[in-house]
């Protein structure tokens, strides 16, 4: 519950913060800011393992997909003018598509009535955003935000895969420190890289910075160690309700009645996916008759 609260409010975040800067240079200052503080918590606590050769590869890996392509592709498809509910859309056929793969390559078995969640969930996101999507998107907002589902995607099952082992802080520390090797340049190449320092800005870069990228990103490879692929994934189906009911109360806009149903929707297939596999009951012995 914790973390899908904390990850709807990057929506908002990014609703604040974007008319005062473009995506890349957006997101390299979040990412080198939540970099930094996360190099100074780990150097105040000490963490069980430490990172081996190899997690460093894995974890600029995971960084590349799950925050470079994730996060860029839906900050550029929004700034072409793509509706976030459209991106939502897009992006919300994740656990579907992490599920499905996850069968083949993490032999991970999901039963009949997770199937039937995944599809609720995902028939009730399009019932809540189904107001906010509209026509005119250039064709490159779309290519961005098929970036960002096959990233996510592929960040997810990469970070199951090859990540579950390694220190939360220090490897998440690395994912950004390799994704900001990577924006930078396109900020520097691609875009202005200039910035209107309001205080609607510096609110929206504090609020993703610490709740988002240290709190939500935290929770959520939390929740890829102790969780399957469809559980986890299936969370990103109250993002878009739980980020409607925010934006009414902030912006106030619209809530129709076919919204709030969705919402009961994607609560009942979420709820079908969490919930844990039936198990047969125990075989009593029988004891022998004197």
């Amino acid at each position: 519950m914790l973390f899908v609260l904390l990850w709807s409010t990057g929506f908002i975040g990014a609703k604040y913060g974007l008319p005062y800067a473009e995506p890349f240079t957006f997101l390299s200052l979040r990412l080198v800011m939540a970099t930094v503080l996360l190099l100074i918590l780990n150097a105040f606590i000490k963490e069980g393992k430490a990172m081996k050769k190899a997690d460093y590869g894995h974890a600029a890996v995971v960084g590349f997909l799950l925050h470079g392509a994730y996060l860029s592709g839906v900050f550029y498809a929004i700034h072409l003018g793509m509706p976030a509910g459209m991106a939502a859309v897009i992006v919300g056929l994740q656990p579907i598509l992490s599920t499905l793969i996850a069968r083949y390559t993490l032999r991970e078995q999901g039963s009949v009535l997770q199937w039937v969640g995944l599809l609720l969930g995902f028939a009730g996101v399009v019932m809540v955003v189904s107001q906010k999507i509209h026509g005119n998107v250039p064709a490159l907002a779309y290519v961005s935000a098929l970036i960002a589902l096959v990233g996510t995607t592929a960040g997810t099952l990469y970070q199951k895969r090859f990540g579950s082992g390694m220190p939360l802080v220090t490897g998440t520390a690395v994912q950004y420190a390799a994704t900001s090797l990577v924006l930078i340049p396109l900020a520097l190449t691609f875009e202005s890289h200039q910035v209107q320092f309001t205080g609607e800005f510096w609110f929206a870069l504090i609020w993703l910075v610490l709740v988002l990228s240290l709190g939500a990103i935290g929770l959520l490879l939390y929740l890829i160690q102790r969780t399957s692929t469809a559980q986890v994934t299936s969370l990103f189906y109250l993002v878009p309700p739980v980020t409607a009911l925010e934006a009414f109360l902030l912006f106030h806009e619209n809530l129709n009645a076919l919204a709030l149903l969705g919402m009961v929707v994607v609560a009942v297939g979420v709820s079908l996916v969490l919930k844990p596999a039936s198990r047969p009951a125990p075989v009593k012995a029988v004891q022998p008759e004197v």
